[in-house]
Order: structure tokens, then C-alpha cells, then sequence
């Protein structure tokens, strides 16, 4: 059974998809054991209350750099013996010293079809504002291996869905959470607590 840390920033809507999916037996061979917040006063940490899993505050006000807390934060994971690492709207900037101890086990997911609308500054509302901005028809959720560069890792899941005219960022941000990012998360993580992933150079093969 691979152990699982979720981190997080924010409200935790793409962590209680993953606590939903753990309950109705989604996650095979996986088990989300600690849920990591780099804020206080986070939302997550009370769904993570509310499902019976251990919270843990590491705020990147707290550290000197962001190597400080990254290496702050590895050492929280060896700690708890985590297998995968799953960033769902992490935002601390982390360094490559959590990609050393974790080559191909940290995973994340991103509100667009990488590599459109993605890397500095496209995150949140952001990301669906671009969209719209620069007219796309589809849009959708990217779940990938995470690198030293931003939104840059190997992909493993995409799901799509249509750009509708009236769209506001709000509207294209719910219909892709609900449609994509909700589903495509849960699949990635227990096809890597499956052994089922393989990466090859930018291709992540996906196993029998």
C-alpha cells in the first residue's frame, strides 16, 4: 500500500475529490496519509479533519527561501514515508531537492491542455482568463509528472472539454474542475500506486 501526501494551499476541492475517490475504493493499492499546507489557515486542512487524515502546516513565511522550506518539506515526507507526492493548488515554489528524493513521484494538475496556458503566472482564474482571451474552442486538465520547470513534466493524464461562447473564467474554471480535473486526478494516483506508470524521456506509458 503506497502512502500518499497531498499539499496544499487553498480550499481543497481537487483534495476532497481525492478523499471521495479513497472512499468509494478509486485508489487502489494507495492511501492518502498526510495532507501538507504551506497556509494556516487553509480550507483543506479542515476537509483533511473532517476524513481522519493527519494536517501539517509548512508556511513558506516561516523559512528563509524557498530551498529552506523545500528541503524542510522533504524532510516531513521521509519522515512519514511517503511514496507519492500529489500537488493539488500548491502554491509554494519548491526546488529541485524534493525531485531528487521523489524522480517521477510527484504529480500535479493543472486547469489547462499543457502546454497551452501554462507556466509563469497561469494559475487559478488566470489560466481560464488566457483561455478565453486567446479564443481556444477546447480547453481542459493536464495531470502530469512535476520537473524543476513549471508545468514542463511528462504528461500522464488530459481530458478536454468545449470552450462555450458565453463562457466567463468562472464558468470554464467550474466545468473543467467537475469534468476533468476532478476524475483525471483520482485516475493518475492510483495508476502510480498501481505500478502502472512508465515514463520514457516526455512519454508516460500507461501499463496493463
Amino acid at each position: 500500500m503506497k502512502k500518499i501526501a497531498v499539499l496544499v494551499s487553498g480550499g481543497g476541492t481537487n483534495l476532497q475529490a481525492l478523499i471521495d475517490a479513497q472512499g468509494r475504493g478509486e485508489i487502489v493499492n494507495g492511501a492518502i496519509a498526510a495532507v501538507i499546507s504551506s497556509a494556516p489557515e487553509a480550507y483543506a486542512l479542515e476537509r483533511a479533519k473532517k476524513a481522519g487524515i493527519p494536517g501539517y502546516v509548512l508556511a513558506r513565511r516561516d523559512y528563509p527561501s524557498s530551498q529552506a522550506m523545500t528541503q524542510a518539506l522533504v524532510g516531513k515526507l521521509k519522515e512519514l514515508s511517503i511514496d507519492l507526492v500529489v500537488m493539488a493548488g500548491f502554491m509554494t515554489i519548491v526546488t529541485r531537492e524534493l525531485f531528487e528524493v521523489y524522480p517521477n513521484a510527484v504529480i500535479n494538475i493543472h486547469p489547462a491542455l499543457i502546454p497551452s496556458f501554462c507556466g509563469k503566472g497561469a494559475y487559478g482564474l488566470h489560466v481560464h482568463e488566457q483561455a478565453l482571451a486567446y479564443g481556444v474552442k477546447v480547453s481542459g486538465a493536464t495531470v502530469h509528472f512535476v520537473t524543476e520547470e513549471c508545468d514542463s513534466g511528462p504528461i500522464i493524464l488530459q481530458q478536454a472539454v468545449d470552450v462555450l461562447p458565453d463562457d466567463t473564467p468562472e464558468t470554464l474554471q467550474r466545468r473543467i474542475m467537475e469534468r476533468c480535473e476532478w476524475k483525471l486526478l483520482p485516475q493518475a494516483v492510483s495508476l502510480f500506486c498501481q505500478d502502472r506508470l512508465r515514463v520514457e524521456g516526455r512519454t508516460v506509458r500507461i501499463l496493463p
